[in-house]
């Protein structure tokens, strides 16, 4: 706005928006569950829409200067044994923002299934648009590029199979809902295209293609741009907890190998499910042992003016 505005008024360059006034629509908190005409379990989900509410207002383990421990009901808790660490992956598990923890889950669920499978490799350039793109061609070799591991770009090895769920990296076609988070199921794995089936929304069911697309990261610690031509998919047994908002899942897992480091993450993990019963969490201490109580991220500030 300030680039477009500064040719109508000089100062709309130092203003914020250019000067003009905009309207930010959003939801601050979520439909807590709502159970249809039940009368059975109403207390219990009232009490799941309160302790869900409380840990998006930060109430639990006051006082709370944006950090508090909070202890989870026993219900909820899953220990760390072997039985229960394969309960967790087997729902839809939702991890702390660590890529390498959900790419460690994705490859062990992928492997324990047996389907057709094909792997799909990338072809990966530096970008020509950067200035130094003749002399670091020479420097970050293919096989360099191919070992990078980025957010937001699926790995230069890609390996699916039949019946596996996918999550879509990138917006592709908004008229069917084919948009960055979209969940699919694989159904088809051809050489130049992916047939995948939308797992939700309203056009659940519906057989789209994939094709493969180039894509950047957009991680600003690496020194310099490469390009990576790959299918904008990823697997999806796990997922992070910034990758699940606008989730809404029967089961969920939560995996808590470390706590939450940033507002709302907690609030956002624990409420993608929609109803009570099915939430578990496990949140490891070491590899052997598990606790009962985790962080807790809320700056009560944000809320001051709603």
């Amino acid at each position: 706005m300030r680039d477009l505005l500064r040719f109508v008024d000089p100062h709309s360059s130092h203003k914020t928006f250019g000067g003009k006034t905009v309207v930010l629509g959003g939801v601050f908190r979520q439909i807590l569950p709502v159970v249809p005409k039940d009368t059975v379990e109403q207390q219990e989900s009232e009490q799941f829409a309160d302790w869900i509410a409380s840990i998006g207002d930060g109430k639990i383990g006051e006082p709370n200067d944006g950090y508090a421990e909070v202890e989870i009901p026993n219900h909820m808790l899953l220990s760390s044994d072997g039985d229960h660490i394969e309960t967790i992956v087997r729902r839809r598990a939702i991890l702390p923002p660590t890529l390498d923890v959900v790419n460690s889950v994705n490859e062990y669920m992928s492997e324990l299934h047996t389907a057709e499978s094909r792997t799909y490799f990338s072809c990966d350039t530096v970008c020509k648009a950067n200035a130094n793109a003749g002399i670091l061609g020479d420097v970050h070799t293919p096989e360099f590029l191919n070992g990078i591991r980025a957010s937001g770009v699926p790995n230069h090895s890609l390996t699916l199979k039949i019946g596996s769920p996918v999550m879509l990296l990138r917006n592709v076609d908004h008229s069917v809902g084919l948009c960055n988070g979209t969940r699919l199921v694989i159904t088809k794995l051809a050489d130049r295209v992916i047939e995948a089936g939308l797992m939700d929304g309203a056009n659940k069911g519906t057989k789209v293609s994939i094709p493969r697309m180039s894509m950047s990261p957009s991680d600003t610690r690496l020194p310099f741009k490469f390009q990576r031509r790959q299918f904008p998919l990823m697997l999806s047994y796990a997922m992070t907890i910034n990758k699940s908002q606008g989730q809404t899942l029967s089961h969920v897992g939560l995996f808590l190998k470390k706590p939450v480091f940033v507002h709302g993450q907690l609030y956002v993990a624990a409420s993608r499910v929609n109803n009570p019963s099915g939430l578990k969490i496990l949140i490891a201490k070491n590899s052997n042992s598990s606790i009962t109580s985790t962080t807790n991220v809320v700056y009560h500030e944000i809320f001051n003016n709603l």
